[in-house]
């Protein structure tokens, strides 16, 4: 019952907090105590997520990291380093797709928590490739939400109908030099990421590095974001063509993890 009512709890300070942000953002751009109070709530939130995901990922054996646990640990990742960023960042406009996003996750792990996987034993290394590796996929996955915003905001300016939320948009260079920065930060990271698991893959995994569809995916999604930053500082790449890369990046990350977890706890039934 605690669970239920804590995960009920959380789901409800997402909501609200994605519900004040969009009010806000379509009436006044938000400030002072306004957007403090507004960014406290989606905190509580992380925080809560943050409680109901530690009793389900950590086992007496190690690390739980089914599809759900792994969801739900992306979801709070992203929602934690939105709260944050938007401390001294003009970009409580995501919230409007994040903290929902981050509510129907939650509530997905408690409706359809998955059967027990094997565990991950617990070690330095393999905390370090986590934390790194969740870092990456949550800067990347918030940049492909500011790259589908910032499609919106252009095609509404190039209509010269900026009504609603965009009015309170920051200016549209703004934004897309945040979506370059958190693409240029995630490809480090992700580099450090497939370094880290190319190298230390049997110290990890207790196997030798083996070339599985999911480590092709992941090398195939570095390599996008890799152009696509190569293209932006080479030839000014933005706009149409920096959304299709990054989309395309972000959904060969996605197929590389989630896709191949997808297929074996769901389709296969095991881990």
């Amino acid at each position: 019952m605690t669970h239920t009512l804590l995960t009920l709890l959380g789901a409800a300070l997402y909501l609200a907090a994605a519900l004040l942000l969009w009010r806000g953002l379509t009436r006044a751009p938000l400030a002072g105590a306004a957007r403090l109070g507004l960014l406290s709530l989606a905190l509580g939130a992380v925080l809560l997520h943050g409680l109901i995901l530690y009793h389900g990922l950590v086992r007496p054996g190690g690390l739980d990291l089914g599809l759900s646990n792994a969801l739900s640990l992306v979801a709070w990742t992203v929602s934690l380093l939105f709260v944050l960023a938007a401390l001294n960042r003009p970009i409580e406009s995501l919230g409007v797709l994040i903290l929902p996003l981050a509510a129907a996750i939650l509530v997905l792990g408690w409706l359809w928590p998955g059967g027990r996987t094997g565990t991950l034993p617990a070690s330095p290394l393999l905390s370090a490739h986590i934390v790194i590796s969740l870092l990456a996929y949550s800067l990347l996955s918030i940049a492909v939400i500011q790259s589908l915003m910032l499609a919106v905001q252009e095609r509404a300016l190039r209509s010269h109908q900026p009504h609603g939320m965009l009015r309170a948009l920051p200016p549209l260079e703004t934004m897309e030099g945040l979506m370059f920065q958190m693409i240029a930060v995630g490809f480090l990271l992700l580099t450090l990421t497939l370094i880290s698991g190319v190298v230390f893959s049997e110290e990890l995994f207790g196997r030798p590095l083996r070339f599985t569809h999911h480590v092709v995916l992941s090398l195939t999604a570095w390599v996008v974001f890799g152009v696509l930053l190569l293209g932006h500082w080479r030839f000014g790449w933005r706009g149409r063509i920096a959304l299709r890369w990054t989309l395309s990046g972000f959904i060969l990350l996605v197929l590389a993890y989630f896709g191949s977890k997808f297929v074996l706890e769901v389709l296969l039934g095991r881990a």
